[in-house]
């Protein structure tokens, strides 16, 4: 497997944002995700790059068979092509200041040998000997990969004209059959998200996933995950079809951007140690699982295990930070999402929001409920999709059209699945919710809750189109919502792309004077409101299953408090932020809170 010297990646982030990212970073070795789901938003972005290219663009219509896949292929294999021309052209540049191969190896993070073999040879002084230097170089370097994500859940059934069920045809498994058919190389897809049966029986269809004799893989598997336990349980079932995870990518559950999942109440750092500690003993369980499969299965066995990486991301915001997940808890790599939005070079915002967004507080990156889906989403107020929204609501019209129907899950009022956000739904339950006679407080609520849901087919792709780039989706509805992390908040200006790898590796700070706690205190902080919230709205509910969930929510908070206390005593985590003082503080919120409801024991 090829990868460059780099030890992080950028993780997907929305529809649009990171559609094109490989395109713009990938020359210089630095890795990146694209959503592959939004095949309305990849079809305009293939017109926009076959234009930029002068070649002839064949629009691929929603009539053709197979079109969601047809489109995603061609868009891949697309960037593929611009991002290899971009890198052959690169590797041409003269040694010299300001070329982009120098920029290339100036972004390697110090400690790389690539990066001092390139110190090496500017202090060379013999023209022959520098110039062979130069070519063992040139040799040298790699493009980031080109890795795709798909959402699991994101998995709705299509029909026909006729109203037949189209077979392998739901958004999941075409979407992953778009990128199978790509000639990617050197590029995994990652499934976030949770487990979908039906998603990883299909992947069992492509051989693109089986080793070849030297141990690498054509197209590797990442799985976006919470904690051990779900590893192991998709690893397993994974292994049980001899297939292999190549990566396993842990993500903070609420200090993260996009959807957020709160699991049991989990902190990244007692999940981290877990995974430092059982690493070795998951993959020895999961590899035996592997080659027996294949063995019954008649395909050749390795008899080296493949190599699984284990990255973490979510509201890392300093090189030292970086530093301590890759040196402490033994990390590949590391993903940093949100602080790349503010980088133009890298990603897709449009003037007004990427304003907004560096002018956000960490009062207005808050926990929503406007995700369709019905779960958790971290979401910048004041955005022009925010605005939007409350202009059809004042109008009369609340919700959306609809017209793309990724997210369509209820059907509370109808047969076929519907959107929560859309106009047909929200028209519908107001309706229901004024028929039922309830006090005008009670209503003013659960209509909120209504009329929060947010379009996120068109939110999360508007970017491009404000950025002159696309066509809109749909020209009634152009505004913008996006989904940074908390950690956003820390970051309030925009960046070259130089500036900001030099602040992933320390070399550099971008981040304004305003407090800024650890990633680990910040975390626990978000988890310690969560469950307070989830207290406060359980008051008068003595459901059991509820208690027991909440209990044992507080019980790993607790559990995870205790961890960061020895670390941070034993001095293996530093106490800059007060993280230590902090602790006292979270641990009387929590024990205040349950003994109001009788939980815990006072």
């Amino acid at each position: 497997m090829a990868y460059s010297d780099h030890t992080f990646h950028i993780p997907v982030m929305g529809l649009a944002f990171t559609i094109d990212t490989p395109v713009k970073v990938a020359p210089y070795g630095i890795s990146s995700v694209i959503s592959i789901i939004e095949d309305s938003l990849v079809e305009r972005m293939r017109e926009y790059y076959y234009n930029q290219l002068n070649e002839l663009y064949i629009p691929i219509p929603i009539i053709d068979m197979d079109h969601r896949a047809k489109r995603i292929t061609d868009y891949l294999n697309l960037v593929n092509r611009i991002v290899h021309t971009k890198f052959e052209q690169l590797k041409t540049k003269a040694f010299e200041k300001g070329s982009e191969i120098v920029k290339y190896f100036e972004m390697l993070p110090d400690d790389s040998k690539l990066k001092q073999l390139y110190h090496s040879m500017l202090e060379v002084t013999d023209s022959i000997q520098k110039e062979k230097l130069q070519q063992k170089l040139r040799d040298k370097i790699v493009p980031g990969c080109i890795d795709v994500n798909i959402m699991t859940k994101l998995d709705n059934n299509r029909w026909d004209k006729d109203g037949n069920m189209i077979p392998e045809g739901s958004d999941a498994l075409t979407a992953l059959r778009g990128y199978v058919n790509s000639d990617l190389e050197n590029s995994s897809v990652v499934f976030s998200a949770g487990m979908n049966p039906r998603l990883y029986n299909y992947i069992d269809n492509f051989e693109q996933f089986r080793t070849v004799k030297d141990g690498s893989f054509v197209k590797r598997i990442i799985i976006k995950v919470s904690d051990y336990r779900s590893s192991l349980i998709q690893g397993k079932f994974l292994a049980k079809k001899g297939l292999w995870v190549s990566e396993f990518r842990i993500e903070s559950g609420l200090n993260c951007g996009g959807h957020a999942f709160a699991t049991d109440g989990y902190l990244l750092g007692p999940i981290l140690e877990e995974f430092k500690q059982k690493k070795q003993e998951m993959l020895n369980e999961l590899f035996a699982l592997y080659t027996k499969t294949l063995a019954e299965k008649g395909k050749e066995v390795p008899t080296e295990m493949p190599h699984t990486r284990i990255t973490v991301q979510g509201g890392i915001g300093t090189g030292a930070e970086d530093k301590f997940l890759l040196d402490y808890y033994g990390v590949d790599g590391t993903g940093w999402g949100s602080p790349f939005l503010l980088v133009p070079e890298a990603t897709n915002l449009d003037r007004l929001t990427l304003q907004r967004l560096s002018d956000a507080k960490e009062e207005d990156v808050i926990l929503s409920r406007n995700s369709p889906l019905g779960i958790r989403f971290n979401y910048l107020k004041n955005t022009t999709g925010e605005e939007e929204k409350y202009f059809r609501i004042e109008t009369g019209t609340p919700g959306s059209p609809c017209p793309e129907k990724f997210l369509q899950s209820n059907i509370e009022f109808t047969e076929t699945p519907i959107c929560t956000a859309s106009t047909k739904y929200q028209k519908l339950k107001i309706e229901q919710l004024e028929s039922q006679g309830l006090c005008e407080a009670e209503l003013a609520k659960q209509k909120k809750l209504i009329l929060d849901k947010e379009c996120l087919c068109l939110g999360l792709s508007n970017t491009t189109t404000n950025c002159n780039i696309t066509k809109p989706l749909l020209k009634s509805a152009t505004g913008v919502t996006i989904c940074p992390g908390p950690n956003i908040a820390y970051f309030s200006k925009t960046v070259s792309l130089n500036k900001m790898v030099d602040h992933i590796y320390g070399r550099a700070n971008v981040l304004d004077d305003r407090f800024r706690p650890n990633m680990f205190q910040k975390e626990l902080e978000l988890y310690v409101n969560y469950l307070k919230e989830q207290v406060e709205e359980n008051e008068g509910n003595n459901d059991p299953k509820k208690l027991k969930y909440l209990r044992g929510f507080y019980t790993s908070i607790i559990d995870g408090i205790k961890y960061y206390r020895q670390l941070l005593e034993n001095k293996i985590l530093p106490n800059d932020t007060g993280f230590l003082e902090s602790l006292i503080g979270f641990e009387n919120d929590l024990n205040i809170s349950m003994e109001n409801l009788l939980l815990v024991e006072a």
